[in-house]
């Protein structure tokens, strides 16, 4: 198994080939060839994701908190920052009130990767990011719903067992911080998962957010097993039976993550 969080230049490098492999045909089913549109990765780490884009003829903007990953992503993406095809913001995405000055133009796709997880208050973010779309722009969201097997980001661990241990972020809060306690984890890391436990969405407050702000679902597929399993656990993708996506509520325990494309 690979360790995600060592090896940034690695981590770097599956995500540009999920996003190549699985993220742009899948958007493009939608949209048709993504080249020479402008994309913006909210959350965009060290930028793999949207290097992928960039290579296909795209141009881009990714927004980062972490001045650490920032910093990583300006020297991945360093050739197409030079040549004016991408740009890193080390922001806050809610700190940004005129897109349109500050990036001198609006947005065909946004992109939010394993980050809606992570983000507060998703039914006022969601609706928030109108403002950075052009008129017939889409958004697109990878997630794990919060239900599912992973869902609490338990792989983030440093204790062996919780690391491998399903469904325990289910637990009641006080629970859960106790067992965290008691396996070991320092205080910074539970602060952590508390924050995830507190901000995890699943496929129904998703399906609910996005018909209370009007938006259009384009397409969107459930995994059983995550296209990024490959790198993480040499597994092969694989989606959900289309019956068992119809389930209401029970789809979150085993939908390993839901790419989903709006306007």
């Amino acid at each position: 198994m690979f360790d995600f969080h060592k090896d940034k230049s690695r981590y770097f490098q599956i995500q540009e080939d999920v996003t190549t492999e699985d993220i742009i045909p899948f958007i493009e089913q939608s949209i048709g060839n993504v080249t020479g549109k402008h994309v913006l990765e909210i959350g965009c780490a060290e930028a793999g994701v949207l290097n992928a884009f960039l290579k296909q003829g795209c141009t881009g903007v990714g927004v980062e908190l972490s001045v650490h990953r920032y910093e990583i992503a300006q020297k991945m993406l360093s050739e197409f920052i030079e040549e004016g095809k991408a740009d890193i913001i080390n922001k806050n995405i809610y700190n940004i009130q005129d897109p349109k000055t500050e990036f001198g133009r609006l947005f065909d796709i946004i992109i939010l990767k394993d980050v809606i997880e992570h983000i507060p208050d998703q039914e006022k973010f969601i609706p928030f990011l109108r403002n950075f779309l052009n008129t017939d722009g889409v958004i697109f969201f990878a997630y794990p719903p919060w239900w599912m097997p992973f869902g609490g980001h338990q792989q983030l661990c440093d204790n062996k067992l919780l690391r491998t241990f399903p469904w325990f972020h289910l637990l009641p809060m006080t629970m859960y911080k106790s067992v965290l306690r008691l396996a070991g984890e320092q205080p910074a890391k539970i602060n952590d998962l508390v924050e995830i436990k507190e901000t995890g969405i699943n496929i129904d407050r998703m399906y609910r957010i996005l018909r209370n702000h009007h938006f259009q679902i384009l397409s969107e597929v459930y995994w059983w097993i995550n296209p990024i399993y490959k790198f993480k656990f040499g597994l092969k993708k694989r989606q959900v039976s289309r019956f068992l996506t119809r389930i209401p509520y029970l789809r979150n325990f085993y939908t390993t993550a839901h790419y989903i494309l709006f306007r």
